[in-house]
């Protein structure tokens, strides 16, 4: 990006995801000229901290967005679906968190180190769709073994934490965690079809974001962690990949820490990847009941690269591409 700064707006700014916002603008250095905290009527009057500053939290409404740049919006899909274009027709750039826009063929799907040239295609209306947070984390690693060897099928099983849910799902846990202990497979509603939304998501996110059908099952349960979505990953591959020697590819992704070395028992775990960048990868193993099949376990910090990081890092590329 430029030296210039930039006027951005954050709305949902109180939520988990907003406050994160808050926290990896200040931490990253971005070029802040100013900074508008939008949210309901609950929460106007609220303040957050950034860069040393008490800054107000307004209520959202269509003229908070003039003079804004950079707008991020992590507030639900019916406010994105209200305010994402008046943002865009003042004349900011936005980038939404929710899946209103998701799947819409103008809008682009963005994971930086997988599709960054899609950025560019913002340009008619001015949206940049931030993709589900276990896509995240999953295409990431997916992009990087398929540079290897064309990927046939993938079989996926994630185990998301509580902060997927937001704040209310998070002081459930902490207050009430006797009688949360449990895995639910069950995450956003059922489908006629049987699959959850959540699960439709990951599957149809995958093929839009890796340009490509990406032949895929997926099963998402919600677990009584605080922070941190894991999977476990099942691909078969066209063509033989060791598992040697995707640990090797994978320790040479940006982005990407691998974890994984069973003899000390050492792989990751949520509760050490909360509050971290990478997404971590271990349990890299060899399917033996496919011709060319790999096994492996991949956790992420969700609010962080899951939501608000790669929304910022796909912000950071914005201005080199569509200025």
């Amino acid at each position: 990006m430029s030296d210039k700064t930039y006027h951005v707006a954050i709305v949902g700014a109180t939520g988990v995801v907003g406050q994160a916002f808050v926290r990896i603008l200040e931490k990253r250095n971005f070029p802040v000229g100013s900074l508008r905290l939008l949210a309901s009527e609950r929460s106007s009057g609220k303040h957050l901290m950034f860069n040393g500053k008490a800054i107000p939290v307004e209520l959202i409404s269509e003229r908070a967005f003039e003079g804004i740049d950079l707008a991020f919006f992590s507030a639900g899909a019916d406010v994105s679906k209200d305010f994402v274009p008046i943002a865009a027709g003042k004349g900011a750039i936005v980038i939404d968190n929710t899946s209103q826009f998701r799947m819409e063929p103008d809008v682009p799907l963005v994971v930086p180190e997988v599709n960054a040239h899609r950025i560019a295609y913002c340009k008619k209306r001015r949206i940049i769709a931030n993709p589900n947070c276990s896509t995240i984390q999953l295409v990431v690693v997916l992009h990087a073994l398929r540079q290897r060897a064309k990927i046939k099928r993938v079989v996926v099983a994630t185990y998301q934490s509580v902060s997927g849910a937001g704040l209310e799902a998070i002081e459930t846990l902490s207050k009430h965690g006797e009688r949360s202990f449990d895995c639910v497979p069950h995450i956003d509603r059922f489908l006629e079809d049987g699959y959850t939304k959540e699960e439709w998501k990951m599957m149809n996110e995958t093929s839009k974001i890796m340009e490509e059908k990406i032949p895929m099952t997926a099963t998402c349960v919600r677990v009584p962690v605080f922070y941190g979505h894991s999977e476990a990953v099942n691909i078969e591959f066209e063509s033989a990949l060791l598992a040697e020697e995707a640990r090797k590819i994978l320790k040479e992704t940006p982005g990407v820490a691998v974890v994984d070395d069973p003899a000390s028992d050492q792989y990751p775990l949520a509760v050490d990847c909360a509050g971290k960048d990478p997404i971590f990868v271990g349990r890299i193993r060899e399917d033996k009941t496919v011709p060319h099949g790999l096994s492996l376990w991949i956790v992420a910090d969700n609010v962080r690269k899951g939501a608000a990081l790669n929304a910022i890092q796909i912000v950071e590329g914005v201005k080199s591409q569509v200025d």
